[in-house]
């Protein structure tokens, strides 16, 4: 037997993460339109102070539901460390709102590479580093397809998903499909925090995941950031059920990306990368209801 001359596939050495649990929603009192005292959920918000080898970074406000990802997420699509290899180990503390990161080898250049801020849309973050569009030209998304079906499919699974913003309101949603298939779905008060902790576990995941053939779902709208780095994880198709703006528009298109918006029950629209949706125009039309026979 022939045996193959191409290496195993190696898997990288994964950081060693805490498992912080802090509590996503807290009861507060409220009066009501019929001037009633009532009990109800709100999401809880706190402040994640992040340390790079004991240098204070960034704070972050978070509902603090899987931190460690969120951590190890926003040091990739900030492009401050490159593999997770280069990560030893994150540790969140509550006690103290901090998130401690140990890398391997240190961060090159990380005061010149955090020192310039751009403030963003982005609710629950506010800013990144560096521009914004510095790795646009050096991104090239893999060839992939979404059918009409299939993305019919990706809204009604977040419809029926349990959530915190059924219960308490006010969190942003995201999550990584393929094809029908939920893989993960998170919620933040921010949606930046929301698709940073989903880069952080596809990073988490033995080998890598590879976007190529997964789809981003968002219930914030599509900016700039959020095109970006969704293009950064490799996946070349994001969904929202909210619009798009002039500038994560003309991005998409510059990237080739599928960018779908106001995707709520059989209605949506495509922005961009129209190429890549096979359309299935009579699924749009919704079947007659029977009537009912009586007698």
């Amino acid at each position: 037997m022939k045996r193959s001359s191409h290496p195993a596939s190696v898997v990288p050495t994964l950081p060693r993460l805490t498992q912080a649990q802090a509590p996503l929603t807290q009861s507060v009192e409220v009066v009501n339109e019929r001037g009633e005292r009532e009990q109800v959920q709100i999401p809880a918000e706190r402040p994640l102070t992040i340390y790079v080898d004991k240098r204070e970074l960034v704070t972050l406000m978070t509902l603090g539901a899987q931190p460690e990802l969120l951590v190890l997420g926003y040091l990739r699509n900030q492009r401050l460390v490159q593999s997770v290899q280069d990560i030893e180990s994150i540790t969140v503390d509550w006690e103290v709102h901090a998130a401690a990161v140990k890398t391997r080898h240190g961060i090159a250049r990380i005061e010149e590479r955090t020192a310039s801020k751009v403030v963003t849309t982005g609710c629950g973050q506010g800013s990144v580093f560096g521009g914004l569009m510095d790795e646009v030209d050096r991104i090239d998304l893999p060839a992939a397809q979404l059918t009409q079906a299939q993305l019919y499919g990706i809204v009604n699974a977040i419809r029926i998903k349990e959530s915190t913003y059924k219960s308490a309101g006010s969190v942003h949603g995201c999550a990584l499909f393929c094809g029908e298939e939920l893989l993960i779905f998170v919620e933040d008060v921010g949606r930046h925090n929301a698709i940073d902790t989903i880069a952080g576990w596809m990073w988490m995941q033995a080998g890598e995941m590879a976007g190529s053939d997964k789809v981003f779902y968002t219930t914030g709208r599509l900016t700039s950031e959020m095109v970006i780095k969704s293009a950064q994880m490799g996946v070349p198709i994001v969904v929202s059920r909210s619009g798009m703006t002039q500038m994560g528009h003309a991005v998409a298109q510059q990237l080739g990306l599928c960018a779908i918006g106001r995707a709520t029950n059989r209605r949506f629209v495509c922005y961009s990368g129209a190429d890549r949706l096979l359309l299935q125009p009579e699924l749009a039309v919704v079947p007659p209801v029977a009537p009912v026979a009586v007698g």
